[in-house]
């Protein structure tokens, strides 16, 4: 994801309106590996800057990912969650806390049984316990 600066430049050349608590967001956003929710962005931004709204914060959310700055990713949590990397990878969820994580494959794996079916993208989630989780259940 760009700088909030980046950002702010970015909305007004696309004839967005920029405003204190756009701007918030885009700080709240910049290198943000917690894969947030417009949940608990909103309560963040909501105690930095009271009078801010749920709506302000889901638009400006919908907006960056219709820019392609951020990617909306369903992981099966229940909510979705906002990602600011928005390089070629997966993720990994924790299924005790719910943490999501950032997870970089190598190479392109083979895969059988696609009988000529033409990818052309894929969202891998891989379910179990992160390590501060593991620890705690051994």
């Amino acid at each position: 994801m760009r700088s909030p600066e980046e950002l702010t430049a970015a909305f007004r050349a696309a004839g967005l309106k920029v405003t204190p608590q756009r701007q918030l967001l885009f700080r709240l956003l910049h290198n943000n590996s917690t894969h947030p929710t417009a949940d608990s962005l909103f309560s963040v931004a909501s105690g930095q800057m009271p009078g801010i709204s749920l709506r302000t914060v889901y638009q400006t959310l919908t907006e960056l990912a219709q820019m392609g700055e951020i990617q909306s990713i369903e992981v099966g949590t229940g909510s979705h969650r906002f990602d600011p990397n928005v390089s070629d990878h997966h993720h990994a969820v924790c299924d005790e806390c719910g943490a999501v994580h950032d997870v970089y494959v190598k190479r392109t794996p083979e895969l059988a049984g696609l009988h000529g079916f033409a990818v052309t993208d894929a969202h891998i989630v891989y379910r179990g316990l992160c390590a501060e989780c593991s620890g705690a259940a051994r």
